[in-house]
């Protein structure tokens, strides 16, 4: 087993000046092998004391957590060490769609076949590497406030 988590403070103060990173609250599951991307990840987030990161290092683990802490929003690597992100996109299906579990996948890969299938099971959105800090923002406010996806950010095709 392989995870970390970061708990959040209990009354973060506003970070902006505005009120917005403070109104951000939730747990943020990050299935990644990578280090340098979690950490890049753990960076942005300092942004939002009231996120609490936890990290997988593998698929089988991220699915066992996200089974058993329920985060609000899972940020999910394509390529990891004993199973594919379209695999842990399959066994997280039903908490998708029964309790809207969000799942964006982030992936260094152009648009993919196993991207279009992740979709099409239920993922949020999908990022793609190296992670821009206004996406990470964006996608991490649409996630933990319940709003709609990034139509740029999904497969919808536009009329």
């Amino acid at each position: 087993m392989s995870f970390a988590s970061r708990p959040p403070p209990p009354s973060p103060p506003s970070a902006d000046g505005h009120g917005f990173a403070s109104e951000l609250r939730g747990r943020l599951l990050y299935i990644e092998d990578d280090l340098v991307n979690v950490a890049a990840v753990e960076g942005l987030l300092q942004a939002h004391p009231g996120v609490e990161l936890v990290h997988a290092a593998t698929g089988l683990d991220g699915v066992r957590l996200a089974r058993s802490l329920r985060p609000d929003f899972v940020l999910l690597d394509m390529h990891l060490p004993d199973i594919g992100g379209l695999d842990v996109v399959r066994q997280l299906n039903t908490d998708i769609a029964e309790r809207g579990l969000r799942l964006t996948i982030l992936t260094s890969d152009s648009l993919s076949m196993d991207i279009i299938k992740a979709m099409s099971l239920g993922a949020f959105e999908y990022w793609v590497k190296p992670l821009d800090a206004r996406v990470f923002e964006g996608g991490l406010r649409r996630a933990l406030t319940g709003r709609t996806p990034d139509p740029a950010r999904t497969l919808q095709m536009h009329r």
